[in-house]
């Protein structure tokens, strides 16, 4: 048994990996300060974990929090393009600041890897498809741009401290406790909410632009490989994390109101300053690094998420 941190373990992404890491008998301090994560997502499990609450940004705390652990799953971060358009420094604040932060309170106390969750966004809006790890990164967007300046970090303490770091480029990841709701609620959530309201969801955009949409369990295995991989591998490396299949938002909604028996029209809005039109992942450098294949594909990641969506957002 070995003890894990999970920072911003209490968001939707995080709150999946405790789970995941708990079924595996290990131990999990979750650091979170709820500025975006929810209590909530943690209420049946928080008796099974150490949670301290605080901000990744803060040197004291997270020294806490990595004392003993044999690494660090970094979770936390403000995420969403539009928000961090209306805040960039904000953004680039918890983002990258916090990154060294919690970056610096590992090399202290001697916890060697930590996997970092990148974003597919670091690729911005290029034409080639489907993205590769060799693309030159061109992000549109300050989220995208600090989430590329925390890879960087990653690798330069990976080559300067011996750090065994490794960078998730996660795509458009969905599933059970993800927020609907607020002005920067992912798609699918948001779509489910508004359906089962009989409210007109939102597209922003024509919703052609489509998405390699990632299941949370994808996500959770693709973590524990990349935390129980050879440290060869573990010196900064930036691998996709995804299914490799394209969804375009019409589909998604086509099959929603199948799923959800209903018929409720979308109401079409201009596209997003900083959203891309087509996002698709070459995905054979993770299997060929840290042996990830996807187990969950998008049909049925939507048909297992759609009970879970009915009893929390109805």
């Amino acid at each position: 048994m070995a003890k894990y941190l999970v920072t911003g373990g209490a968001g939707f992404i995080g709150c999946n990996l405790t789970r995941y890491i708990l079924e595996k008998g290990h131990d999990v301090v979750v650091l979170d300060n709820f500025a975006t994560g929810k209590r909530e997502n943690l209420a049946e499990i928080v008796d099974q974990i150490t949670l301290i609450e605080g901000d990744i940004r803060d040197r004291d705390t997270v020294d806490r929090a990595v004392q003993g652990c044999a690494a660090i799953f970094h979770e936390a971060a403000l995420g969403s393009v539009p928000r961090s358009v209306e805040d960039p420094v904000t953004s680039h604040d918890v983002n990258v600041n916090g990154t060294i932060t919690v970056l610096e309170s590992a090399r202290a106390a001697g916890v060697k890897r930590l996997i970092f969750a990148a974003s597919s966004s670091a690729y911005g809006d290029q034409e080639e498809s489907p993205k590769h790890e060799q693309m030159v990164p061109r992000p549109i967007s300050p989220y995208a741009a600090s989430k590329l300046a925390c890879e960087a970090y990653l690798r330069g303490y990976a080559a300067v401290y011996g750090m065994e770091t490794f960078c998730l480029r996660y795509f458009n990841v969905f599933g059970p406790y993800q927020d609907p709701f607020g002005a920067y609620a992912a798609v699918i959530p948001a779509f489910v909410s508004s359906l089962l309201k009989g409210k007109q969801p939102v597209v922003f955009g024509t919703g052609e632009q489509s998405r390699d949409f990632c299941f949370i369990q994808n996500v959770c295995l693709a973590n524990w490989l990349a935390a129980t991989a050879p440290a060869e591998v573990c010196k900064g490396q930036v691998v996709n994390i995804a299914c490799h299949k394209a969804t375009t938002l019409n589909q998604i909604l086509d099959q929603l109101r199948e799923l959800l028996g209903v018929d409720v029209k979308a109401e079409y809005k201009d596209m997003r300053r900083g959203d891309v039109m087509h996002s698709l992942a070459d995905i054979s450098l993770a299997k060929k690094t840290i042996g990830y294949e996807p187990r969950v594909y998008f049909e049925e990641g939507l048909r297992n998420a759609i009970d879970w969506y009915r009893e929390n957002l109805g």
